[in-house]
């Protein structure tokens, strides 16, 4: 199937799909391929310290992810690209890329997505889901409890339709380690 690159679409994968922050022309679900939702970026201020981080989401190298596409007006494009870039761009631990996403209605579409830079002092690394649950279980930041973030992730996950089983194993880890506490 050929992409379209006529359009501009976003592709979120964390806390962009329930909370774009910009106006989109239309969204539905789709899957990027060759990447996974994965909590592979240490967070030294919002979920955690640089003396204990806490693990944030990222679109980690492998298998692929169901996430929301927004389909952006071309009159937004310059815009949004403005924010999403002062959004997700602070420590340049995302690269900015465009790919081919699959859509829910069945097209493929090309987006512009953050993927995970492996060479970045945040990566954490592709972690087990006792390793990341570790980690979570300990952190705070200043945005909250680092719990609370896998949990919040996950519900709008849910809300949506989506199945992260390996983040699940993360959730069920942490509160397995919390409840031991």
């Amino acid at each position: 199937m050929a992409v379209d690159m006529d359009d501009f679409w976003v592709f979120g994968y964390g806390s962009l799909m329930w909370n774009p922050g910009f106006a989109f022309a239309d969204k539905m679900t789709a899957r990027a391929f060759g990447y996974r939702r994965s909590l592979c970026v240490s967070s030294f201020v919002h979920r955690g310290t640089p003396q204990r981080p806490g693990l944030v989401l990222g679109l980690d190298h492998g298998g692929s992810c169901r996430g929301m596409a927004f389909q952006v007006a071309s009159k937004d494009k310059d815009d949004v690209l403005s924010y999403l870039r002062e959004r997700e761009l602070v420590t340049h631990v995302y690269l900015e890329r465009i790919m081919p996403i699959l859509l829910a209605d069945g097209r493929r579409v090309a987006a512009l997505t953050y993927t995970i830079d492996r060479t970045h002092v945040q990566y954490a690394g592709a972690l087990s889901a006792e390793d990341a649950a570790a980690i979570v279980a300990v952190s705070h930041g200043k945005s909250g409890p680092n719990p609370e973030y896998v949990v919040n992730t996950l519900a709008h996950l849910k809300e949506m339709g989506i199945r992260d089983p390996w983040l699940e194993d993360v959730a069920a880890i942490v509160e397995r380690l919390l409840s031991h506490a």
